[in-house]
């Protein structure tokens, strides 16, 4: 008996991991361990800066990882389109790599929002001193986020995020959507001025989040019977044979496509996000509007590229619905907010809907397209977030819109960055907003979806009215006499507008750059 248990300990092998091809993913996560420990051990004064160079320097650390792979590993020799590493769980391939480096880049400018100190913030205009309450109050409520713990728990969510998309079978997603999720239900309630409106939209995700949560994990259920295996490429396998229950397999794919679907915020899984962007910290907002979208879209994109990419012509009219649903109902209830958070929220969900079409496309270009209006409209709503911050009256955030009226003749600078985001949004030309629209439209087009571009165009110029209306109302009306304090932003929130700004501006007139890197990495699609 001894020899024989003997015998069969010897014939279990450890599991192999490649570290290296995954080093993106473990540097963020091994970072968000080290926040922990600095929470609990160093000295109070000292964790804000720590924590900061940690996390910023965690996401650069990822970002110049991914670029490096992406660039020098052997996994792409000989025209490899990557690899399944850490025992077949996860996907390392260019389509990955390129969404990894996009999450970490626009992380690390949501954590210079967050980054934000309240003893570098100075009002721009007098009526900083109207301010009630002592230098102290006053300082708190033109203050960002500042709780330390909010550095490991972005860090764990970001670290979820990177995974997210890699992911090569189901259990490992619902893991990692688990572990991205988790910190930003806490995160969206740490807003100290509006803290029950923070608390309930906290509370509306999480709840929400655990339902979709448990109709994803339904779906891998449904596929796991149908598969027997919940690896993408058996499941796209047995999907081509179609020798098991065609029941099982459309049950899995709808259910599946509901637990992603709410991630992005597609119509008729929006509901949480007008509330949860108005009741979140602002930095937050910026966090999940710009890389919770970019991980989510990765993962479907891998999920209905890989496991079900023989079956296009199954689930491309339920996702037309959907992505027509998605930019006409964002588009037309965006005419009618009067918070700017909500307006952005709402013109958040249609930019879904233009990133749908990309995907419906079910082509090279297709993803291409996606990847690059992803990367450009990241930049670009982090920098929206980032004004929204810095306009402030007695109760905090400036967030209704009739605040903002005059703010161009108080604040010229202010204005016109916001208003150059919102043309972004609108796609202007000479913004990355209509080279990103024209990229998916086009690859749309060439996939046979070229009514649902009519209808994208539609919803284009639907959204440009509610745009337009804040651009009017802040340099054609006149200033009311106690308006918002624009507060002048540290550092920290001035490199993140101006990278915003400048990367709206350079995409739009030289994206080329961009577009090759997207292109390149979308040649080969998702490895197998």
């Amino acid at each position: 008996m001894t020899g024989t248990v003997a015998a069969a300990a010897s014939t279990i092998a450890a599991p192999h991991f490649e570290w290296g091809l995954l080093s993106p993913v473990l540097l963020v996560f091994c970072a968000a361990l080290a926040g922990v420990l600095v929470e609990a051990f160093a000295p109070r004064d000292l964790r804000r800066p720590l924590q900061i160079v940690l996390a910023l320097g965690s996401l650069a650390g990822a970002f110049v990882l991914s670029i490096v792979l992406a660039a020098t590993n052997s996994v792409f020799a000989g025209g490899k389109p990557g690899a399944i590493v850490a025992v077949g769980t996860v996907g390392v391939d260019r389509p990955t790599l390129f969404i990894q480096a996009t999450i970490a880049i626009l992380a690390f400018v949501s954590v210079l929002l967050i980054a934000e100190s309240s003893h570098e913030v100075h009002a721009f205009t007098p009526q900083a001193a109207a301010v009630p309450g002592s230098p102290e109050e006053r300082e708190g409520m033109l203050a960002g986020v500042v709780h330390t713990e909010v550095y490991p728990l972005t860090l764990f969510a970001v670290g979820g995020m990177l995974l997210f998309p890699a992911a090569n079978d189901l259990l490992t997603m619902f893991i990692a959507l688990e572990v991205l999720s988790l910190p930003l239900y806490l995160l969206c309630g740490l807003a100290r001025r509006r803290r029950l409106l923070s608390q309930e939209a906290a509370m509306k995700y999480f709840l929400l989040g655990a339902f979709s949560s448990a109709i994803f994990l339904f779906g891998v259920a449904m596929l796991y019977g149908y598969a027997g295996s919940v690896q993408l490429s058996a499941i796209a396998t047995a999907a081509q044979t179609g020798t098991a229950s065609a029941t099982l397999l459309y049950a899995g794919i709808g259910l599946l496509g509901v637990g992603l679907l709410f991630k992005i915020g597609a119509v008729p899984f929006q509901a949480w996000k007008p509330d949860v962007y108005q009741g979140s910290p602002t930095p937050i907002t910026a966090l999940m509007a710009s890389c919770t979208l970019v991980s989510a879209f990765g993962a479907l994109l891998r999920v209905f590229y890989v496991a079900f990419g023989q079956l296009t012509w199954d689930w491309r009219p339920a996702m037309w619905v959907v992505a027509i649903l998605t930019m006409l109902t964002g588009s037309v209830i965006a005419i009618t907010q009067t918070d700017v958070k909500r307006l952005l929220a709402y013109s958040s969900i249609a930019q879904a809907g233009y990133v749908l079409v990309g995907v419906i496309a079910a082509n090279t270009r297709g993803l291409s397209g996606s990847l690059f209006y992803l990367a450009a409209y990241g930049f670009t709503i982090i920098g929206a977030f980032a004004i929204v911050t810095l306009v402030r009256d007695r109760g905090g955030e400036a967030a209704h819109l009739s605040s903002w009226a005059g703010l161009g003749k108080r604040s010229p600078l202010v204005a016109g960055v916001f208003a150059f985001f919102l043309i972004a949004f609108a796609g202007i030309p000479l913004t990355s907003g209509f080279t990103g629209k024209f990229a998916v439209f086009q690859a749309a087009i060439q996939g046979g979806a070229t009514p649902l571009v009519i209808i994208g165009v539609i919803s284009s110029a639907i959204l440009a009215f509610p745009y337009v209306r804040v651009i009017v109302l802040m340099f054609f009306s006149e200033p009311a006499e106690e308006g918002p304090v624009v507060v002048r932003p540290s550092g920290y929130t001035s490199l993140a507008v101006g990278i915003g700004a400048v990367v709206t501006l350079v995409l739009g007139i030289i994206p080329q750059p961009l577009l090759s890197l997207a292109n390149h990495a979308a040649t080969q699609l998702f490895v197998r």
